[in-house]
């Protein structure tokens, strides 16, 4: 693609930024966007559906190549990808199926985004230890049972960014989608994340430098989230949220749903209870779930029960010596499993029937050994 058709291309998406249906219409009807603008005075009278609204729009058009010839010129400074929808080569093409792709990607890093396996994960901004878990999990399952996959968030706060550090520990591929310019990274507290997802995965926007942060942004965001995957996983989403929106956008896009159950107090999770309960979401509770529910070829088997492997592990020299001990662990460990998220201390001296001297000093090595964390209210949850 010549360097001028990018720069047309680019200076269309500023002139109808909230409309991109219309855009690619527009694009698709004229031939190019180059064809566009060496017409885009006669336009209203070739097209007799062209309102006299876009008509003048269109008028406006060479004030916007300036700015577009800056940001080209930005991009290849900062070693930013230019792709454009109308690009077969590098465009990702399961983007490009949605009829509201933008036409324009600018892509920092080195993922392939039309990658074999792609899904996205998202969730909300408050997620629960429970949340963070079942994101590491659920990356280190993948990285056995399907290393190939790219998985794409939004690197927001809770879920998202629980995800893209799940993958980088597990060492899968991961791709965010921003809802601002590549000269930033909002949150700024998630900048080290960024960087280290350039290696293998990336970063993926529709907007320019020095675009200003606004809401309607990350709500667009969340089209481009869904549209790059044959699949969505909602981990944790309260009645309402940005997930939501996301997983019904995936769904218009004919595109699988998957959603990780809760409690019915768990706040968290209702939105994920209301999906599956209206069937908009497939019940999983494990990477396996939804490999095999794809048709995915499991590379390799999950060993045993993963879930319940506290519960049969080979007692270590310590609980050998002493079998109380050992005994109150495994009931500790099932009570925690069993609940479905937290215990506080008093509830797990009610399951125990164990005095508060015996179970601290077990809930401490329990804790070492890394199988169960202390909470905030004297709260213990399972790793």
């Amino acid at each position: 693609m010549t360097d001028q058709e990018l720069i047309y291309t680019m200076a269309l998406t500023r002139l109808m930024p909230f409309s991109t249906v219309n855009q690619r219409t527009l694009l698709n009807e004229v031939g190019s966007a180059t064809a566009v603008y060496e017409n885009r005075h006669d336009l209203g009278k070739m097209m007799e559906h062209f309102s006299p609204r876009a008509s003048q729009v269109l008028e406006t058009m060479d004030g916007q190549i300036s700015r577009c010839e800056q940001e080209l010129q930005y991009a290849r400074d900062h070693k930013i990808k230019v792709l454009a929808i109308h690009d077969e080569e590098a465009y990702p093409a399961r983007l490009r199926q949605c009829e509201d792709a933008p036409l324009i990607l600018y892509y920092l890093g080195n993922g392939d985004l039309n990658a074999r396996h792609i899904i996205s994960v998202v969730g909300t901004r408050r997620c629960t230890e429970r949340g963070r878990d079942l994101c590491n999990r659920l990356a280190e399952d993948l990285s056995r049972m399907r290393p190939d996959v790219l998985v794409v968030s939004g690197l927001a706060y809770g879920i998202d960014v629980a995800t893209h550090r799940a993958c980088l520990n597990n060492g899968l591929s991961t791709a965010a989608v921003l809802a601002h310019g590549l000269d930033e990274i909002y949150p700024r507290l998630h900048r080290q994340t960024a960087i280290d997802m350039l290696k293998t995965g990336g970063l993926i926007t529709e907007y320019m430098s020095h675009t200003q942060i606004d809401k309607v942004n990350f709500v667009q965001r969340n089209r481009i989230v869904a549209g790059l995957s044959d699949a969505t996983i909602v981990v944790e989403s309260s009645e309402r949220g940005g997930s939501l929106i996301t997983a019904e956008m995936a769904s218009g896009y004919h595109r699988e749903v998957f959603s990780f159950p809760g409690r019915t107090t768990d706040i968290t999770s209702a939105g994920c209870n209301r999906l599956i309960r209206n069937n908009a979401a497939r019940l999983i509770t494990c990477a396996e779930d939804f490999l095999t529910d794809l048709g995915w070829e499991i590379l390799q088997q999950n060993d045993g029960q993963a879930a319940l492997d506290f519960l049969s592990e080979t007692p270590d020299a310590e609980a050998t010596t002493s079998p109380e001990g050992s005994s109150v662990e495994r009931a500790i460990l099932t009570a925690l499993h069993n609940s479905g998220g937290d215990l506080t201390f008093s509830d797990l001296i009610a399951v125990t029937s164990q005095s508060a001297a015996l179970l601290t000093p077990i809930l401490l090595t329990l804790e070492m050994k890394g199988k169960i964390k202390k909470l905030a209210g004297n709260k213990y949850h399972l790793r």
